[in-house]
């Protein structure tokens, strides 16, 4: 694999890894947060299908999910599974800035933004949701 590839590759990784999270997180979130999560693991769902498109059409193989993840929280009330659900989104923004450090390609540097945008988005939500403060952070997608 090259680096793009390579990052095409761990944008997959990420976006499978959030897809099981979201699921993981379903049974605890709120009755009002429902329609949010599903929203949510949709628009991973199709961004993860994108990706893997374009891994195949650089002559890749796409990454198999795992048969799970280790979430960085135990997940066992709806405050917790929040919290996971926001790291979530904030692994994504890293993948998702690696992507358009690493592609040469327009197609796949728009995939990343597209992606950072929008896993941005849904980390600030969930900020929203925990109280926490900033909810937006600059620099999405920064290690550190």
């Amino acid at each position: 694999m090259t680096a793009p590839t390579d990052a095409l590759a761990a944008a997959v990784d990420a976006e499978d890894a959030a897809i099981f999270t979201y699921g993981v997180s379903t049974a605890y979130v709120s009755t009002a947060r429902r329609s949010m999560v599903a929203e949510y693991v949709a628009a991973h769902r199709v961004r993860r299908n994108e990706l893997v498109t374009a891994l195949t059409a650089a002559g890749a193989t796409a990454p198999q999910a795992a048969a799970g993840y280790t979430l960085p929280v135990d997940v066992d009330d709806s405050v917790t599974a929040v919290q996971a659900l926001l790291a979530a989104e904030v692994d994504c923004t890293v993948a998702y800035r690696a992507l358009i450090e690493q592609s040469e390609d327009a197609t796949a540097r728009r995939m990343g933004l597209d992606g950072l945008t929008e896993s941005s988005v849904r980390a600030a939500n969930w900020r929203v949701a925990l109280r926490e403060s900033p909810v937006t952070v600059p620099f999405p997608g920064r290690a550190g």
